[in-house]
């Protein structure tokens, strides 16, 4: 299968889990609304999240699948289920241990994660209460993450990107009747942060059953330090650190957000928001391009690794950029359609829209760096990209610091948008530095047209939503919002894509043959 089709295969199942992703936050919204008890929820529900990125789908899969792409090309199978069998038990120590620690001490830790929060004892305590009930999700997520790398490398992208479903199904399943009861916040919190475990549980039944039938499942066993091992932790510790680097720019942006009621919800759903295009390109390419540039790279394939390097920034750009300008024009009708009811109104819609304009400038960077990484991952070169992340790191901090006062939540969405073009822009120039990735004039020209290509079309669509007036006012007729809004995409997809075709950026043809070409 190409890259391009397992890119479609992986983006298609993450766009449905997105669409009832905005099922599930838009019920969220309707329950809890922009409150000190979303504040609440959402701090609970970001802490272990913090730690599934750093332990699971940062460092993990950033050291694990290079290695295990290479022995599945030298060794076959058996010897690659071996050593994801001695690596994973060194995982399962570390979540116990971590989850443990975290069950025991979660107030402290919580003085340190949400410091704004101290002050209000109520809102503290629940933060800590929906945190312990939560917490163990990271447990979950971790080895669906570890699986689901395996699954990847071995060309199975379905199970994983599937399991993202299951997680919202449960969700709107419980969400959904809270919406039609009158119980208090609290409680519908407590109600919601159990669903969120029972659908981690989920997640991770359909990803092992998945693994199972593949003939992979890893044995847990007591682990042991042998040079294979070894090798992975030394590749492991720095994106550990990088991981570690990219999380406490979240930290920052919570620890300054938890200082204003109400601003960390507000970053909260605009960041679910630019999620969903971020999910199916970035994410998707990332997943597929790891794996697959390890297989070259492994095999010697030097001419291949380049082409699939250059196929993925192509069609990240070609992608990202038209979806972060259809954001930015068409942000707040996106917002009031999509989340203002019940407990959520309309300023909210306003606080809400303002955050994902800022987002959305960071949009192609953020789905970029998906796309560059893979370039020093695969050559197990996790220590490059451990600096850049600390650049970048920097840049966020101070940035968020110097623009909260006066911008609020604005200047944190922006500060990590900007903090990503940088470390674009170090990646970039240093893998052409090493030779490993240029562009030529030809694909310097394409996004030059792409750029062009994308303020045409959101020129239009600002333009029309003007032309439509009162339609996406507070308080107007949700069907015809809802109509309007869904045309306005319609339109906006049809007019970029008609104008790529008649530019030759990518001629439609053209496009279809790449999604029908098998891998050789």
């Amino acid at each position: 299968m190409s890259l391009y089709r397992n890119f479609l295969s992986v983006g298609g199942l993450t766009l449905v889990s997105r669409v009832f992703g905005f099922v599930r936050d838009a019920l969220m919204a309707a329950v809890l609304g922009i409150s000190p008890v979303s504040d609440a929820f959402n701090a609970a529900f970001r802490f272990p999240n913090l730690f599934r990125r750093l332990f699971a789908e940062g460092a993990f899969n950033t050291a694990f699948v290079p290695m295990f792409s290479g022995a599945l090309e030298t060794q076959g199978a058996e010897g690659a289920k071996e050593l994801a069998s001695r690596i994973m038990s060194w995982l399962v120590v570390a979540i116990l241990v971590v989850t443990l620690l975290v069950e025991l001490f979660t107030p402290q830790i919580m003085v340190v994660f949400v410091p704004g929060f101290v002050g209000d004892q109520e809102k503290f305590d629940l933060t800590v209460f929906l945190t312990r009930i939560m917490f163990p999700y990271l447990a979950c997520m971790s080895l669906m993450a570890a699986y689901a790398a395996i699954l990847n490398s071995m060309g199975r992208f379905v199970a994983a990107a599937f399991a993202p479903i299951v997680l919202n199904i449960v969700n709107i399943a419980a969400l959904v009747p809270l919406a039609l009861m009158t119980l208090a916040a609290p409680e519908t919190a407590f109600w919601v942060a159990v669903a969120t475990m029972l659908g981690g549980v989920a997640q991770l039944a359909l990803v092992y059953w998945a693994i199972r039938r593949a003939g992979m499942v890893p044995t847990i066993r007591l682990p042991r330090l042998d040079p294979e091992v070894r090798r992975f932790w030394v590749l492991a510790v720095p994106a550990i650190i990088a991981g570690g680097i990219t999380q406490i720019n979240i930290f920052v942006g919570t620890v300054i957000a938890s200082g204003a009621n109400e601003v960390m919800s507000i970053i909260y759903n605009a960041d679910r928001l630019y999620q969903l295009p971020l999910g199916i390109i970035g994410i998707a390419i990332g997943t597929v391009l790891l794996p697959e540039l390890s297989r070259h790279l492994s095999a010697g394939r030097d001419l291949e690794a380049r082409q699939s390097q250059s196929q993925s920034l192509f069609l990240s750009m070609f992608l990202s950029m038209p979806a972060a300008g259809a954001l930015i024009a068409l942000a707040l009708p996106v917002v009031r359609v999509l989340f203002e009811r019940g407990a959520f109104g309309p300023s909210d819609s306003v606080l809400v829209s303002q955050a994902l304009v800022a987002f959305a400038v960071g949009l192609p960077a953020f789905v970029l760096i998906r796309v560059l990484q893979p370039g020093f991952f695969s050559r197990k070169d996790t220590r490059t990209p451990t600096i850049f992340a600390g650049i970048s790191l920097v840049v966020n901090v101070v940035l968020s610091l110097a623009l909260f006062e006066s911008l609020r939540h604005v200047g944190i969405a922006l500060a990590t948008s900007v903090a990503a073009w940088v470390n674009v822009v170090l990646l970039a120039a240093f893998l052409a530095r090493r030779g490993h990735f240029t562009m030529t004039g030809t694909e310097w020209r394409q996004q030059a047209l792409i750029l062009l290509l994308t303020l045409v079309m959101s020129g239009a669509l600002w333009g029309t939503v003007v032309l439509l007036g009162p339609v996406f006012d507070p308080g107007y007729f949700f069907p015809v919002q809802a109509l309007a809004l869904l045309a306005l995409c319609i339109v906006g997809a049809a007019l970029y894509f008609a104008l790529a075709h008649v530019t030759r950026v990518q001629p439609l043809g053209g496009l279809l043959r790449r999604l029908r070409r098998s891998r050789r």
